[in-house]
């Protein structure tokens, strides 16, 4: 039986399969899954919601997973192959105990992983992970005797929610890019539904991802879209990740928009219809949030919080927000808009309800934010048993920095912010941030300034210089 310790990440657990997990393995986490949920419910066989994405292995992994999840007593209800948000929304629908997908998201073929919730919206969060962990690794395991059932065509009640309650009347042709994910057997009848002309790219099932991975981060991606977007003549680009919980946009002109501006679009869009409202960001998102005068106007308030969907999700429930945002893509809409959970597909179509809603295109709506120039998310590598300890050295120096008043591109830091990893802001508003990546093997480096694309540089400088000094960081995965 093999189980790397390192797979219980933040929020999730995440394994290149046979390397580091066998199947032994998944069945032990099962039954740690199984035991956690019972403890947590109190209730002998509870009912756990199963759902696999597209990948060669999945199902197999989903397989061994209901075996552990049935031995502690679950009652498991396989709703087939699934994205992410349809096993949620699955959660609220036929009111289960707790759920589990099978999935490693956008990351490479190879991985497999699950991520798991037991109150209703929520996904587990660093306390719950270690706990799990404790549970499998300890074998601390209850014994009972569950039972799975196959809930056919579930796929029709999820795509039929987001259809009826989001019909568009203005006609917007969009670009769906799937990157051969497991999306693309949702996305298109979606966004058809609710009355978009949709041009599909690469949103046939292949588990070999054949182009590219499916992440609306990868620029690979992105590209693509882009070029499909100027050949169409289309509205809109839309590109989803492998398990359909985050969307990327490309502009009429074929112009990537990184998610966070995109969050503030839409919470503007939202604002007058929702005074008084919260909205969480995480803290790789754009500073533009803070002072934004459509949010002020309508008395709405921007929380910034740690990055990760479960920890977005959580504060998004906690602080009842409308919505929160994530700079990686995940988007989370709360009551009447959603159920709190991140799901790209609804992302995408409340993205289509800012532009009917404005009848401008997406490039018009960007002008009228404040410029500013970002960085994409950068990642160099950093081993997992010592990336946590580099943010904590990354701290001390930029707390220091602000300390002895030392400048950055002649600017002093004037805010630290330590919620997760550390982010700093200069005097004109220009931002850096370090922190450890929860699902890889990296740290996560972003800056942002609305000055200049020189000061944005030198930001990195900055942060690449202090990294470098630490002798732990390896190549990044894109650099600007």
């Amino acid at each position: 039986m093999k189980i790397n310790p390192n797979g219980f990440r933040e929020y999730d657990a995440r394994w290149i399969f046979e390397k580091d997990i066998d199947i032994e393995g998944i069945t032990n986490l099962g039954r740690g899954l199984g035991t956690q949920i019972i403890n947590h419910t109190k209730i002998n066989s509870p009912r756990v919601i199963v759902g696999h994405d597209y990948r060669s292995y999945s199902e197999k992994i989903k397989k061994a997973l209901t075996e552990g999840l049935m031995s502690t007593g679950c009652k498991v209800e396989d709703v087939g192959l699934s994205l992410s948000p349809m096993v949620y929304f699955a959660q609220f629908n036929l009111n289960s105990d707790a759920i589990a997908m099978v999935t490693a998201s956008h990351n490479e073929n190879g991985w497999t992983g699950v991520k798991m919730g037991i109150t209703k919206g929520l996904t587990h969060a660093p306390e719950e992970m270690s706990e799990l962990k404790d549970i499998t690794l300890n074998n601390k395991f209850k014994i009972g005797k569950g039972d799975v059932k196959k809930i056919n065509n579930f796929k029709d009640i999820y795509i039929q929610d987001l259809i009826k309650k989001n019909r568009i009347n203005k006609k917007i042709k969009a670009i769906v890019a799937c990157g051969n994910g497991t999306a693309g057997v949702f996305a298109p009848q979606i966004l058809r539904g609710i009355g978009c002309e949709v041009i599909e790219l690469d949103c046939k099932l292949d588990w070999t991802f054949p182009k590219y991975n499916p992440n609306p981060e990868d620029l690979e991606m992105l590209h693509a879209i882009s070029k499909s977007v100027i050949e169409h003549k289309a509205d809109i680009g839309f590109g989803f990740d492998g398990d359909g919980d985050r969307c990327g946009v490309i502009d009429e002109k074929g112009n990537e928009i990184f998610s966070d501006k995109i969050g503030l679009l839409i919470a503007r869009n939202l604002a007058p219809k929702h005074m008084n409202s919260k909205f969480i960001v995480d803290v790789k998102s754009t500073g533009l949030y803070s002072n934004d005068k459509v949010l002020k106007d309508n008395k709405c308030k921007t929380i910034y919080w740690k990055t990760g969907h479960s920890h977005i999700k959580r504060k998004v429930n906690l602080e009842k927000a409308l919505a929160g945002f994530e700079k990686s893509g995940h988007f989370f809409f709360n009551q009447p808009l959603g159920y709190g959970y991140d799901d790209g597909i609804n992302s995408s179509i409340q993205i289509c309800h800012l532009l009917s809603d404005q009848n401008k295109k997406m490039s018009e709506l960007m002008k009228d934010l404040p410029i500013t120039f970002q960085t994409p998310t950068m990642a160099p590598f950093c081993r997992d048993e010592e990336k946590y300890k580099v943010v904590d050295d990354m701290v001390k120096e930029v707390q220091k920095h602000k300390k002895e008043n030392i400048k950055i591109d002649g600017q002093i830091i004037t805010e630290v912010l330590t919620v997760n990893g550390v982010r700093f802001s200069l005097e004109d508003g220009s931002w850096g941030l370090i922190r450890a990546s929860s699902n890889k093997p990296s740290l996560v480096v972003v800056t942002e300034s609305p000055s200049s694309d020189q000061r944005k540089k030198k930001i990195f400088e900055f942060i690449d210089k202090l990294l470098q000094k630490t002798g732990r960081i390896g190549e990044y995965d894109q650099k600007i």
